[in-house]
């Protein structure tokens, strides 16, 4: 009577979901009429566990088929033997051809049971199956030949292949096997590509002579690729270089013979890589090899030539190979475009891939192996040259080394370490399935394959999704991560620039690094060495990155002005952002970015302490955008929400000078850089003092309400001079007056002390010494000027202009503007002032007289001693002041009639002069482009000197800095200094000339 105590169970429970699944269950003994057979459960679920339990249990069948009579013996190791079990279920699960094999040879199952063949003695066990003996130095000859030895070979390599198989994929089935890792996995299979080349020469040696023919000829066989690399797929061509000496006939013989033994018993071997390709001779003397590649070879050879290493044959011919060789590849990087060159390679690689498959291919498709290997070889090429650590031929071995120079950031090149290992592991499985050469990815829809691939990965079910979709969403995630990656290192600008280095430049002794530095413009070489020794000093990372950055820097800032003023300004910034840690990576990774900061620091002297003090702004360099692109607006809420955040007084302050420190540095950059042009860099100057201004202004008057008991005054900034016009310069003080209103119940009196208090601490708080540039606000254009109050009410403001208001204070007016504090009271005072700067029917002729009187006194008196009116950009003919007083006295006398006179803005005002017929468009362009001109210079002498001046500098380093600080569209198109200072002084001469018509014109 059978068992009823046992539930009946479905096969499908194992993942068997063939029809005829337990009728082959029931023949090999493991299922019943109830069931899987108790003893035989563990079986089941060693089936159940492999990649495709339908193969594996048809593989089971086929080798039990095959060999009846050791079937019992087989099915009882399965049910105790854990080892024997995983192995075997996983192999016949993974591969169909592995399966074959074990059907076509039951007995090799027992392959599985033992510790295996160690991988230092797969030369030996092929070389045994070919009868190969004999200690020549050209190896080993075999006592079999022809088909005898191809079949031996060939049975006995597949058997070492099985025994590889299924260490690598036991783990899946049984979790406490084993579980090896990709390198190890492709180190062995390299291994036993070797012994079955080795093997397949002891085959083609005997077939060509054996013992005595070895006397009359030297071969070696270099490997190249993958195996060169160690790092083998398990089906693969297998690529090789022969070297020969002697009698090259035989050697090209024994060659041809080794090639199709070796193909026709394990794998395809591809000579292709050799000099001249397919149409080359397949062996060459080590000489004719070498006067090729000198002469001859192409960008991409020495890129194969990167994993070259000699693997049977000659041993002495070999190494004599890859010695030679050596010494061409890390120094190829030299050649003429040659990053160019190999990035081209790539793209053609991609190109020949069909575009519906683009996304699919894991070898050559996008965010494919091949990303990761050609930057990774690209990066070792060319810093290679002088750094040996990165000589390492596999990629993950290689990926690693870049890390630990500081060549590639630790977090990338873990990712693509990872990323590589995985897109490795999913191209052995495909392999291993069937045994083909294939690098082709599952299409989305196909499910089964999918759920296969995702089973032999190891990757099962989550979150709800099932193994298939967290396959292909990992797939899709690695691949867009290796190709946002390759793209940011194979790309990298600083790549192609250090290839642009000479090897023989890069490793210079102490007195020729000195003459290299004298011939790149360094007036002192000898501190520059200095600069580089303290920089480069030591085994750290940080170390390493500046060893990889300086040849390029150093070329950079011998292109600048200053090449010494800006190592050493490179220097301190350096060491005071050395506990920044995204600072070496941004300028190793973002090339644009160690471009402009040499531009900047061998420019300017404003921009090195700004950058100590801001340094975030140097992330901004990689994308111009980033610099330019700030919205006024959304920088003054930045500004008043950073300080709001602050309730003691001095941090509050503190931080609104941090943010006005931040946008000083981003508007230099973009200014010396040729991103902003100058009426861009003084209105966003102007609207960040004002958001200075706006958010001070509301952070004391908080602070002096809870002194005070409340607000008890309502208080205005009225922005005057260049502020006022938005036309503000990088040493421009802030030229203001303050207004106030007594709150309601609130006498004026109460109202004045405390809107003083307010102002006074406002101009404290914002000028008080610092590291940051001072920010000066002037009251001096307030009525009665320093003997004034410093705050007056609006109704004070009124009395005074309509009773003791002079001409010249009508003339400040003109550029009167609210520009922080209370809108309404600013509106108000705006009103109020309309009439006095643009005065009903014109000024009076006394008042041009006065004016004219005021100008003639400032032409004679506030310029200062020693200073060059040609080129005084303030004071001097045809600068600053000699435009805008043009103007503004056509204000003043027409404002009253022509509207659009009414205005702030030095160059709207000009346009609207030309539409109300005061002057013709000729004078207007002579006018416009003075001004403008002498802005950009002002501008560009504060950035190369650190400090405000308004004289042009006329020779020198100085006058070179304030050229290039003009940009690269340089007024005139000159970058001569000699020729800009002509064209600066022909231009403003012509100002001056409309000046003295227009201004004394009655």
């Amino acid at each position: 009577m059978p068992d009823r105590s046992r539930p009946i169970s479905s096969a499908a429970r194992f993942g068997l979901t063939e029809p005829r699944a337990e009728a082959e269950l029931r023949a090999a003994g493991l299922w019943d009429d109830h069931g899987p057979v108790p003893e035989h459960e563990l079986v089941l679920t060693a089936l159940s566990r492999s990649p495709d339990p339908d193969l594996a249990l048809r593989g089971l069948a086929r080798v039990r088929e095959a060999d009846p009579g050791t079937w019992p013996e087989l099915r009882a190791e399965l049910g105790t033997n854990r080892r024997l079990r995983g192995r075997l279920a996983a192999v016949l699960g993974g591969s169909s051809t592995l399966a074959d094999l074990l059907a076509a040879r039951p007995a090799e199952w027992r392959r599985l049971d033992g510790a295996g063949t160690p991988a230092d003695r797969y030369t030996a066990a092929l070389l045994a199956e070919v009868g190969a003996t004999g200690d020549s130095p050209q190896g080993p000859v075999a006592a079999k030949r022809g088909p005898e030895a191809v079949k031996a070979l060939k049975f006995a390599y597949r058997g070492l292949l099985l025994e590889l198989a299924a260490d690598d994929l036991g783990h899946l089935v049984e979790p406490e096997l084993p579980e090896f890792t990709y390198e190890e996995v492709a180190s062995r299979l390299s291994d036993l590509a070797e012994a079955a080349l080795r093997a397949a020469l002891a085959v083609a040696w005997a077939e060509n002579g054996g013992a005595t023919a070895q006397e009359r000829a030297r071969l070696t066989v270099i490997a190249m690729g993958k195996c060169g690399g160690h790092e083998l797929n398990y089906v693969s061509d297998v690529d090789v270089i022969f070297t020969g000496e002697d009698d090259l006939g035989l050697a090209t013989r024994v060659a041809s013979a080794m090639m199709r033994v070796a193909t026709e018993a394990c794998f395809d071997v591809d000579a292709n890589l050799r000099p001249e390709g397919r149409n080359g001779a397949l062996v060459r003397t080590l000489d004719g090899h070498l006067a090729y590649y000198k002469r001859w070879a192409r960008t991409w050879e020495f890129q194969a030539l990167l994993k070259a290493r000699d693997i049977a044959g000659d041993a002495e011919l070999g190494r004599g190979y890859t010695d030679a060789v050596a010494p061409l590849v890390w120094t190829a990087a030299d050649r003429d475009n040659f990053v160019v060159d190999v990035q081209a390679m790539r793209r053609r690689v991609e190109d020949h891939v069909p575009s519906e498959l683009l996304e699919r291919e894991l070898k050559l498709g996008r965010g494919g192996l091949r990303d990761i290997e050609f930057a990774v070889q690209l990066l070792q090429l060319v810093h290679g040259r002088t750094d040996e650590t990165l000589r390492r031929a596999a990629t993950v071995d290689a990926l690693a080394a870049l890390a630990a120079g500081g060549y590639v950031g630790r977090t990338d090149a873990l990712e693509l370490a990872e990323s590589y290992r995985f897109l490795r592991t999913l191209e052995h499985r495909l392999q291993l399935q069937r045994l083909r050469r294939t690098h082709l990815f599952p299409a989305d829809d196909a499910t089964d394959d999918l759920r296969w691939l995702a089973r032999a990965t190891g990757i099962g079910p989550d979150g709800g999704r099932s193994e298939a979709q967290v396959l292909l969403a990992e797939f899709r995630r690695r691949a867009n991560r290796i190709r946002r990656l390759h793209e940011k290192l194979f790309y990298r600008p600083l790549l192609e620039a250090v290839s642009r280095v000479p090897t023989d430049q890069l490793r210079l002794t102490a007195k020729a690094a000195e003459a290299r530095l004298a011939a790149l413009g360094y007036s002192s070489p000898q501190g520059a060495l200095q600069h580089i020794q303290a920089l480069t000093s030591g085994v750290s990372r940080r170390a390493a990155i500046q060893t990889a950055l300086l040849p390029v820097l150093l070329d950079l800032l011998g292109a600048t002005p200053d090449p010494d003023g800006g190592l050493l300004a490179y220097r301190k910034v350096s060491e005071a952002l050395a506990a920044t840690p995204w600072y070496l990576r941004v300028l190793r990774d973002e090339g644009a970015v160690v471009e402009r900061l040499a531009v900047l620091l061998g420019t300017s002297k404003l921009v090195p302490d700004l950058v100590v003090r801001a340094p975030e702004v140097l992330r901004l360099l990689a994308d111009p955008k980033e610099l330019t692109l700030r919205d006024p607006a959304e920088v003054a809420a930045s500004l008043r929400n950073a300080v709001r955040r602050h309730g003691y007084l001095g941090n509050a302050v503190t931080a609104a000078r941090s943010l006005r420190r931040h946008e000083l540095l981003r508007v230099a950059c973009a200014d010396l850089l040729g991103f902003m042009d100058v009426l861009a860099v003084c209105s966003a100057l102007s609207s960040v003092w004002c958001a200075v201004l706006e958010a001070s202004l509301a952070a004391v008057d908080r602070s002096e309400a809870a002194s005070a008991g409340g607000h008890l005054a309502r208080i205005a900034v009225i922005g005057m001079g260049r502020l006022g016009g938005s036309e503000l310069g990088y040493g421009s003080d802030a030229d203001v007056m303050f207004v106030c209103e007594a709150a309601d119940g609130v006498s004026d009196s109460d109202a004045l002390k405390y809107a003083g208090r307010v102002a006074t601490a406002v101009r404290r708080l914002l000028g008080s010494p610092s590291q940051d540039p001072p920010l000066q606000v002037d009251v001096d254009l307030r009525p009665e000027g320093r003997q004034g109050p410093i705050v007056r009410t609006l109704e004070s403001y009124r009395a005074y202009y309509r009773q003791w208001s002079e001409v010249w204070e009508s003339q400040a007016l003109l550029r009167a503007r609210p520009v922080a504090g209370d809108d309404d009271l600013g509106r108000r005072f705006v009103e109020m002032i309309d009439p006095i700067r643009y005065p009903e029917g014109g000024l009076a002729d006394k008042d041009v007289r006065e004016i004219r009187r005021i100008k003639a006194r400032v032409d004679t008196e506030r310029l200062p001693r020693g200073a060059d009116p040609t080129t005084h950009t303030k004071l001097g003919r045809g600068g600053l002041a000699d435009v805008e007083w043009t103007l503004q006295l056509l204000q003043l006398r027409h404002g009253h009639e022509h509207p659009a006179l009414r205005t702030t803005s030095t160059m709207d005002g000009l346009a609207a002069a030309v539409d109300a017929g005061l002057i013709t468009a000729q004078e207007s362009a002579e006018l416009t482009q003075s001004w403008l001109l002498a802005t950009r210079v002002r501008n560009a002498i504060t950035l190369v000197r650190g400090k405000p001046s308004d004289q042009l500098p006329t020779q020198g380093r100085e006058l070179a800095g304030v050229v290039t600080a003009l940009g690269p569209d340089t007024p005139g198109g000159m970058s001569d200094p000699g020729e800009f200072l002509d064209f600066y002084r022909r231009t403003t001469r012509r100002a001056h000339a409309v000046v003295e018509h227009v201004f004394y014109d009655d």
